[in-house]
């Protein structure tokens, strides 16, 4: 599955991952591969990437993300990791 992180000012991360789990607006969840097509807003909170086993957080101030053919894309309005 390929995942984008994206703030107006630049793409914070790229590439293929096993998951990610996000806070959304109605509760976290977590993204696999062959995930059903959705979009949600998303809450305060942490980012958590699985990426070959190794595990990455990224902390963001809300946003937006879509799922869709094992791409997913998280547009957000601040990043830090």
């Amino acid at each position: 599955m390929y995942l984008e992180i994206i703030t107006p000012d630049k793409k914070v991360f790229s590439g293929n991952i096993n998951s990610v789990r996000v806070p959304g607006s109605m509760g976290s969840f977590a993204v696999l591969e062959h995930h059903a097509p959705i979009i949600s807003t998303l809450e305060k909170g942490n980012i958590r990437v699985v990426e070959r086993g190794a595990e990455s957080f990224y902390k963001i101030s809300g946003g937006i993300i879509e799922v869709k053919d094992n791409h997913v894309i998280i547009l957000a309005e601040s990043v830090e990791k």
